[in-house]
């Protein structure tokens, strides 16, 4: 019998009739009629996000935090491991792994955090500020009503929406991916049982239908039902949702991204190597190597011989990655698998490993990555020997997310150099994969976008209105 999904609506379990789908992997399962219930989901509540704006900010954190603390041994989220088999990217285990991360993302010191990156005064009040014309400004930022097609990489994904929703006041729709349809499900069932008919329970509904369903989504992404978007994943995510936009409808996308590694010749020097290995290794295949932070291609400033000699290394720090952090995939691309099958017929590459899926480090002889570097996973990086650690920028742009760079030194002079041509993030190695929600992704603020700023303006008392807008011409003295 296929998995049965609910879908939620505002704080109401919807458990039929059900639908079946295929999931990405060998698994299906069925879900509540999306037919039925997104045409339920299209609706604005006036009354809903009154009372949403009512509430007290310290409340809202207060929520948050008490559902963190009942994501511990949580029986909705052990449900989700035990079925994710099949449909997830990873094993059972690495998704356990990341669900332990889950309670921290809802503690009082993180959501308080995702506040100060939007500012407490403009969530709870209207701080003034006099302006050079002599008018007075205020500003608000209001939470606004968004729909969410969120990625099923990481589980994190769908906890960083609940917050960032919450956080603002605001009203989420959520589309799970059909390679996790049931985080997202897991924390909202979680939060009514926790605080039923709660307006941030009620703020929150969930659903699955298959992307890209005009008939669905023409009833569903328009100006009269959201303020917003917000599309994770793949390019298919994205093109999905930017046929609907229209004014009064914004997009916010998180783009398909990918990371790299640039290592100066610090790393290569003895008592160095070891470490670099080890955390080269963590960068390359925690979780996977299913993130769009995770490292693939790494730019080393050595010869062959060392990058040779830093790939084994490598490839076995990989092996010895702990299971609660990383495998030997459980699926592999065969075109992936074919690719290295092939490099280690030709004299331009060195391939460390791969024989059985369980990870390989692939040297390049010349300094350019692999044609297929985009398409590596499964714990398969490349190293590429180049001459200077500046020399990786021509092969970085705006689709890098994250570089990971050793040593500090080197860090500090590339975070002025990188960001030129389109890196977004830079990063101590070995710490690509651990995100931070309080700070920017991708180039730009997400909980700063999930608002809309609104202003009030006044002019100080005895102001006459006709000098702010058209000011008195002032005669330049002789």
């Amino acid at each position: 019998m296929a998995l049965a999904v609910p879908a939620v609506v505002r704080g109401e379990l919807v458990e039929g009739p059900l639908v079946e789908f295929g999931g990405r992997g060998e698994t299906g399962f069925a879900v509540a009629d999306p037919a039925a219930v997104v045409p339920r989901l299209g609706r604005r509540n006036l009354a809903l996000s009154r009372e949403l704006a009512a509430l007290d900010l310290d409340e809202v954190l207060d929520y948050l935090a008490e559902l963190g603390a009942r994501l511990v041994d949580n029986e909705y989220l052990d449900e989700a491991v035990e079925r994710s088999a099949g449909l997830a990217d990873t094993p059972p285990g690495l998704v356990r792994s990341n669900h332990r991360l889950l309670p921290g993302l809802f503690a009082r010191e993180a959501t308080e955090e995702v506040v100060a990156a939007i500012g407490r005064d403009v969530l709870t009040g209207w701080p003034e500020r006099r302006m050079a014309d002599g008018r007075v400004g205020a500003v608000h930022a209001f939470g606004v009503r968004s729909a969410h097609v969120i990625a099923g990489n990481s589980p994190l994904i769908a906890a960083m929406t609940l917050v960032r929703t919450a956080v603002t006041r605001g009203e989420a729709v959520v589309k799970t991916p059909s390679n996790d349809p049931l985080t997202m499900v897991a924390l909202v069932r979680t939060m009514i049982d926790m605080a039923p008919g709660h307006p941030l329970t009620r703020a929150v509904s969930v659903a699955y239908w298959k992307g890209g369903d005009e008939a669905l989504e023409r009833r569903l992404y328009h100006p009269a039902a959201f303020d917003k978007i917000v599309a994770w994943g793949g390019m298919a995510s994205v093109k999905h949702v930017v046929r609907y936009l229209e004014p009064g409808l914004e997009l916010v996308t998180f783009d398909p991204k990918r990371s790299a590694t640039i290592l100066g010749p610090e790393a290569f020097e003895p008592a160095a190597l070891d470490d670099v290995a080890r955390r080269l290794a963590l960068d390359v295949g925690a979780f996977n190597q299913v993130g769009c932070v995770n490292a693939r291609v790494v730019y080393a400033v050595c010869d062959t011989g060392a990058a040779e000699d830093l790939a084994r290394r490598v490839y076995a720090e990989l092996r010895e990655l702990p299971p609660t952090v990383s495998t030997a995939a459980g699926r592999i691309d065969t075109e992936l698998r074919a690719c290295l099958r092939a490099l280690r017929a030709g004299g331009f590459h060195t391939v460390v490993g791969g024989e059985a899926d369980e990870g390989a480090v692939i040297v390049s002889h010349l300094d350019e990555p692999v044609g297929f570097a985009g398409s590596l996973a499964g714990r398969v990086a490349n190293i590429v020997p180049v001459e200077t650690a500046e020399d990786a920028a021509r092969h970085l742009d705006a689709a890098t997310q994250t570089v990971g760079v050793y040593p500090a030194a080197l860090r500090h002079r590339l975070r002025e150099v990188l960001p030129l041509v389109g890196v977004q993030r830079t990063v101590e190695l070995g710490c690509a994969v651990s995100v931070h929600p309080a700070l920017p992704q991708d180039g730009f603020e997400p909980a700063r976008r999930l608002v809309r700023w609104v202003t009030d303006e006044h002019l100080p008392a005895g102001s006459d209105p006709l000098d702010i807008v058209f000011p008195p011409h002032r005669e330049e003295d002789p």
